[in-house]
């Protein structure tokens, strides 16, 4: 046994068995290993099984695009990346990490589909989100993550937009359901058959789970989708005076940017009520200031809002300049 086996036999323990051998293949999960030996614990299996035999896991094709000569080949830069490793990948991200920097010239399908045959999370996309100066979080905010570009078909009204947050980001690598891997995977190795029939069933089924896969700049990332409500405003319905003027404030501040989303809970529609910042802008502070939404001071108490609110009453701009602007949340109830 070689120093690598050693290391994995060290890791794993007597529970150690290849993915390639034989067995009960219904016990086998999405990724061609059971629930006991998902993730790096796998990887490592079948790291020492090819090590011994030579042979590359079953069902791996179903998820890559060369062939198993071209993957006997990664695994054997593999196992010597995985030897000279100190420590070894002990978390999915490091073992991803090893992965991405060892086949850095392979087919960007290949290495995804052999991260996603192990649950390993995906490589980072290179859309560049703005860098702000880290901050406390606020009180009551219970976490927080970036976004992908904004599409302006996205933003719903005045207060309301859907959001893609990127499964490359390594809080959300974690949380994607194994079949949406799955059929992501499949789904570029369709595409790369022309058989584009069979990619957009795969694609509804992306979609149908909460997720889709956007192209931006040149590259296919999957992406998780989000509703947000923004929290402590209300702006005029579409149907409303100034309702239209008030979405399309919102579109001219976020279309195309990224944004940090802090987040607050979700609301009685499964909404996420969060706060927003585009380019050192809190969105909610511009949108009271220029008058496209009221103050809901009924869920939310903070004093600056009232101000910011109070200023464009003054200056009578946006839904201001009416003598007397219906509330949303009066103008909801009479329609209810």
């Amino acid at each position: 046994m070689g120093l690598l086996g050693k290391l994995v036999k060290f890791l794993l323990g007597p529970c150690l068995k290849p993915t390639t051998t034989g067995g009960d293949s219904e016990s086998l999960g999405p990724y061609g290993v059971s629930a006991a030996t998902v993730g790096v614990s796998a990887f490592a299996h079948d790291l020492f099984n090819f090590e011994i035999t030579s042979q590359v896991p079953e069902g791996l094709s179903q998820h890559v695009l060369s062939s198993k000569k071209a993957q006997a080949n990664w695994y054997r830069k593999l196992v010597e990346a995985w030897r000279k490793a100190q420590p070894p990948p002990r978390t999915a991200e490091e073992a991803a990490r090893l992965v991405i920097q060892t086949l850095n010239r392979q087919r960007k399908a290949d290495v995804e589909g052999l991260l996603a045959f192990y649950g390993l999370p995906l490589p980072p996309t290179p859309v560049q989100v703005p860098a702000e100066v880290p901050t406390s979080l606020p009180q009551g905010v219970q976490f927080e993550f970036q976004t992908l570009p904004v599409d302006a078909k996205a933003v719903a009204d005045g207060d309301g937009l859907t959001v893609y947050v990127s499964t490359a980001d390594p809080t959300e690598s974690s949380r994607v359901p194994s079949e949406v891997l799955m059929a992501a995977v499949r789904r570029a190795k369709a595409r790369a058959k022309k058989n584009y029939t069979r990619a957009n069933e795969l694609h509804k089924k992306i979609i149908d789970a909460g997720y889709r896969v956007l192209n931006i700049q040149n590259e296919e990332i999957l992406a998780r989708k989000c509703r947000i409500r923004l929290r402590g405003i209300d702006a005029p319905e579409n149907a409303m005076p100034y309702g239209q003027e008030a979405k399309q404030e919102l579109v001219r501040l976020l279309e195309g940017k990224c944004l940090r989303v802090l987040v607050y809970g979700e609301d009685q529609f499964h909404r996420t009520v969060a706060d927003l910042h585009c380019n050192g802008i809190f969105v909610q502070e511009e949108l009271l200031k220029k008058g496209a939404a009221w103050h809901y001071a009924a869920y939310d108490q903070r004093p600056e809002f009232a101000r910011w609110e109070k200023e464009a009453r003054r200056r009578r701009v946006g839904l201001w300049a009416s003598s007397n602007p219906e509330k949303p949340w009066e103008w909801r109830k009479q329609r209810r």
